[in-house]
């Protein structure tokens, strides 16, 4: 499958140049991902660490589905791999978890964050709160702490990439 990633257009209007920065830092994401094994996937970056280019992926729709689910729109929705008793739980895989399904469930997250934003204004304050500090947020701060989350993460995947098959950049 070829990605084709574009980036935002240099003078565009606010709302349109934040959601291009996402998009084009999920499909950074994607790229990062493209071509390898379900083998590679899962293969950590340097012990003892379990970060992993399957893990971030997992983490991402965790995130996804924190902020434009729960903060967002106040949904009521648990997390996908994680628990009180095992907070890093999306990074941990078992050799039941499989690239296709995480991808889905990613893929899945974004759609649904994508038709929830489009029922917000920027300034819109968010109708929940997060769960650990109490606050609203409007979506224009969700915006841009997306792309920052991404942005951080594909930095990391770049480095977990070059290990494993060299590629770099992009």
């Amino acid at each position: 499958m070829t990605i084709e990633r574009r980036l935002p257009g240099n003078t565009a209007d606010e709302r349109t140049m934040l959601e291009g920065w996402l998009e084009y830092h999920r499909q950074t994401l994607v790229l990062k991902c493209e071509g390898l094994t379900d083998a590679q996937l899962r293969s950590s970056s340097v012990e003892p660490s379990s970060l992993s280019l399957m893990g971030l992926v997992r983490h991402m729709a965790e995130v996804e589905r924190s902020w434009f689910r729960r903060v967002l729109t106040d949904e009521d929705a648990g997390p996908l791999y994680y628990s009180d008793a095992d907070p890093d739980g999306e990074f941990r895989l078992t050799e039941a978890d499989t690239w296709d399904e995480a991808r889905a469930t990613w893929q899945a997250e974004i759609e649904v964050a994508r038709r929830n934003a489009a029922r917000f204004g920027l300034d819109d304050l968010s109708e929940g709160k997060h769960r650990r500090t109490g606050k609203r947020f409007n979506l224009r701060w969700l915006y841009t702490h997306m792309i920052e989350e991404y942005a951080r993460h594909n930095g990391h995947a770049d480095l977990i990439r070059e290990r494993i098959d060299g590629s770099t950049g992009d």
